[in-house]
């Protein structure tokens, strides 16, 4: 039953980021600032593995960190979509204007309902919101670390002299690949990345 939707995953190989690199948040290059972004990164990891919905935890950590005042996380549609036996569709989820993570979606429109597929189609609603009422399981195929804030051998060099620089941090920060079922059937695959925005803007002169 799964045959042709990985067959078909395999086949089409995930676009890359087309994102406008907006500036990443402001942190000094301290080793507690390099601390700090990997705690964060972790708990973002550890949410995303302890919950169903992708979105409602970006939802969550979008309050959490006064990432934006909007309410809700939208999904920016991206264009250009390749023609494939699956339907995909290519999102940036963002919280106001603050694109928060990039997902690829893999999914079988004919398990879907077809209102569900018409506001996949139309609208911007997440696809984990569009989703909700099939009471879906999420599971996680990998989480990958993209980016390490402590560089080897952190904990015996010592401290750097003078006043820090910035930090560098990359576009993207963490990867999440996971499949979702329904009544024990898969329905879609995802590939979801999250963005230097994930991070809150640091405070001045911590």
């Amino acid at each position: 039953m799964t045959t042709p939707m990985f067959a078909a995953t395999a086949a089409v190989s995930v676009l890359a980021s087309s994102a406008a690199m907006a500036e990443a948040p402001a942190w000094p290059d301290t080793y507690v600032a390099r601390l700090e972004v990997l705690a964060l990164l972790q708990s973002l990891n550890a949410n995303l593995l302890s919950h169903e919905s992708a979105t409602q935890t970006l939802t969550d950590w979008c309050a959490a960190h006064h990432l934006s005042t909007a309410g809700k996380i939208t999904a920016q549609r991206v264009k250009d979509e390749p023609g494939t036996p699956i339907r995909y569709r290519r999102v940036r989820l963002a919280c106001g204007e603050r694109v928060l993570s990039e997902a690829d979606n893999w999914y079988l429109p004919g398990r879907l309902t077809p209102e569900m597929n018409r506001l996949l189609d139309e609208t911007d609603s997440p696809f984990g919101v569009v989703v909700k009422s099939l009471a879906y399981q999420r599971h996680t195929l990998s989480a990958t670390l993209l980016f390490h804030p402590l560089p080897d051998g952190w904990d015996l060099a010592p401290p750097a002299a003078g006043a820090p620089g910035r930090l560098i941090i990359p576009h993207a920060l963490l990867q999440h690949e996971a499949v979702l079922t329904t009544g024990g059937a898969p329905f879609s695959l995802v590939i979801e990345t999250y963005m230097d925005k994930i991070l809150p803007d640091r405070a001045a002169g911590r």
